[in-house]
């Protein structure tokens, strides 16, 4: 079974006495996580499914004195897809309130709901923590880095699902079935989203723009709805963890990009999937595109897991000079160029470098992407 590395960092906190929220898309691993942690604790544990009907109604509108009855003699209370229940953050802050001795981990596969539930009630007794598709880095760990390095095309086609990685040759029908069940169950089932295919929509122009800046008002036009419709859907998109967006930065310059954004994928299959492209990569238009989003997925999973503190953005002016990745870290700039042709080395622009004198370059290719990934540039 594939180590996940978040597992280490919840660990740590299982005596912190706050409850731990593990949010994510599905079919990601939530459930498997918890029963690792199960497996790891000599502790009396006591796991809840909330897609069981009696589970929804031991915990809905409980009292302090019933949750004592229930949890008697549990020390680890795990609480799965905890976002079924209604008004789940006042039974939680009961939990974390009356029995400190008990450690509470909680998940949800939408944070539409979940986080709406528990966001007053548990302020300031919670740790949150988002689990994705295996990163990189997980994957090496359990393969070894020379055959992921053999795997990388697959990756960037197929992406990082556990079943997409676990069932190979079976990438189109795990991804489409996922694309089509699953991707945006969360949105219709919480908001009202009058036209459902405008989701679908508004996605596969966000799917054709990967690595470009996206425009509000360009997408309304092109689907046919205004630019806070576009705003608000793609909201809605980023917290059921289909999508997310990464902003320009802006510091010195009059003619620097101050608002503009890009929009990436939290997994390439993904992304392939809602375009129903999955051809090799050596036949693509988009192997560039594909490239920038899987390094920048990569590289936040890791940031993700070893408490990176710093900010991360794109820089571009007026004139279209441009970086395609900067991290912030402490007042240094750590710049990245990303190239899928092994023979293009291009340098830093000129306009950078020179008002930005503090920072490091990089360009992250096929040969050197692995340290990239990880963390060691």
């Amino acid at each position: 079974m594939i180590e996940r590395n978040i597992k280490q960092l919840i660990k740590r906190r299982l005596s912190s006495g706050k409850i731990i929220v593990l949010t994510g898309p599905r079919q990601v691993g939530k459930t498997t996580l918890l029963r690792m942690l199960m497996n790891d604790t000599d502790r009396k544990t006591l796991y809840w499914n909330c897609d069981e009907p009696d589970v929804r109604k031991k915990l809905t509108d409980v009292t302090s004195t019933q949750l004592n009855a229930e949890t008697s003699g549990a020390a680890l209370i795990l609480i799965d897809e905890a976002q079924r229940i209604h008004n789940i953050g006042l039974t939680l802050k009961l939990l974390v309130d009356n029995f400190p001795e008990k450690q509470i981990v909680v998940t949800g596969s939408s944070a539409l709901e979940l986080s709406n539930s528990i966001n007053e009630p548990l302020t300031g007794r919670k740790y949150e923590y988002n689990l994705f598709p295996l990163s990189a880095e997980e994957l090496f760990d359990y393969h070894g880095k020379e055959m992921e390095q053999r795997l990388l095309e697959r990756r960037i086609v197929y992406g990082s699902y556990p079943e997409v990685v676990n069932l190979e040759g079976e990438e189109r029908e795990v991804l489409t079935n996922l694309a089509g069940s699953y991707l945006y169950k969360d949105i219709f089932s919480f908001q009202d989203v009058r036209k459902p295919e405008i989701i679908e929509q508004l996605l596969q122009a966000l799917a054709m723009q990967v690595g470009s800046e996206v425009s509000f008002n360009e997408l309304g036009k092109l689907i046919g709805i205004n630019s806070q419709t576009v705003q608000r859907y793609i909201d809605l998109m980023e917290k059921s963890f289909i999508v997310f967006h990464l902003r320009s930065f802006s510091r010195y310059l009059r003619n620097e990009l101050k608002k503009s954004r890009k929009i990436y994928f939290w997994d390439n299959g993904i992304r392939n999937a809602v375009l129903g492209d999955f051809k090799p990569v050596g036949l693509r238009q988009d192997a560039g595109a594909l490239w920038e989003n899987y390094l920048i997925v990569e590289r936040w999973k890791h940031n993700a897991c070893h408490q990176f503190y710093g900010k991360s953005y794109f820089w571009r002016t007026q004139q279209q000079q441009e970086v395609d990745y900067v991290e912030d870290v402490d007042g240094v700039l750590h710049t990245y160029e990303f190239k899928w042709s092994r023979t293009r080395h291009p340098k830093l622009t000129e306009t950078f470098a020179k008002n930005y004198p503090e920072h490091t370059y990089t360009v992250v290719n096929p040969d050197n992407y692995q340290n990239f990934v990880t963390g060691t540039v």
